[in-house]
């Protein structure tokens, strides 16, 4: 099976740059299924109903998050009633929402696991103990078990795709938004990526204007992010699984076929 991963979407911008590409991405290079990072996906911050059923229209089959999850609190309306978004599993126990979705899909059985990190983050509880804990019980139930570790440190990115080497079939990062050139399958045929990157304003900070940034690095004081506008581009991976192989993906508005090589 093949499957596309798209980094962070980011606001207008972001969504605009699936609706333009996806469709052909998917012809292009025969994707079976197709996973996103959403928790920036509706004005930069969070997710909606409306804007989570735009993406899923578009051909996304599964959102993940991360910690700007519960940034629009729309998504309380209806996180518990959406199989295809989830949040990281090492959140608290008890809160709405699931960390992990299971998806049938051309006969075979996909498990989607969501994590965020320690480092730079809060989380509950570590994302090593916690997928530790439900690596079995996953593995029995799925053909094909791929983790999106939402995180800031690379080394810890790194660390827990080496944790997971052997015991699930992808580990990509998201959270960054700066594609890392990483690529690789590991030593006990996991493939992994550290970050895939961002979909979303070509001319922007992560995906947001500059000009409110930079500000705030100068003054030190609150400022109000803009979601930026102008040229898209959309980033993430490639993986096949039956190839065990997994390439970097970059298209840009004004170059619409540049792809990275691994």
């Amino acid at each position: 099976m093949n499957f596309l991963l798209i980094g962070d979407i980011v606001g207008r911008a972001g969504r605009r740059a699936v609706r333009k590409y996806l469709e052909d991405l998917i012809e292009k290079h025969d994707i079976d299924f197709v996973i996103a990072n959403g928790e920036n996906a509706a004005g930069g911050f969070g997710i909606t109903k409306k804007v989570a059923e735009e993406l899923f229209e578009y051909g996304i089959d599964c959102l993940t998050m991360g910690n700007h999850t519960w940034k629009n609190k729309n998504i309380y309306k209806f996180i518990d009633d959406e199989p295809r978004l989830i949040r990281p599993l090492n959140f608290a126990p008890g809160i709405p929402g699931r960390g992990i979705g299971s998806f049938l899909k051309n006969g075979r059985r996909i498990i989607v696991v969501n994590l965020i990190g320690q480092i730079f983050m809060q989380s509950h509880d570590s994302p090593f103990r916690v997928i530790d804990k439900n690596i079995k019980s996953l593995n029995m139930d799925a053909d094909i078990v791929l983790v999106d570790f939402h995180a800031e440190a690379t080394g810890e990115k790194i660390a827990l795709a080496r944790f997971l080497d052997g015991k699930v079939d992808c580990v990509f990062g998201t959270h960054t938004h700066v594609q890392t050139s990483d690529a690789q399958i590991l030593p006990e045929d996991t493939a992994y990526i550290s970050d895939l990157g961002f979909s979303g304003a070509v001319e922007s900070i992560l995906g947001m204007k500059p000009q409110e940034i930079i500000k705030k690095h100068l003054t030190g004081m609150p400022t109000k992010f803009k979601v930026g506008t102008g040229a898209v581009k959309l980033e993430g991976a490639i993986y096949r699984h039956g190839q065990n192989q997994i390439t970097p993906l970059r298209i840009k508005e004004d170059q619409e076929t540049r792809e990275a090589e691994v």
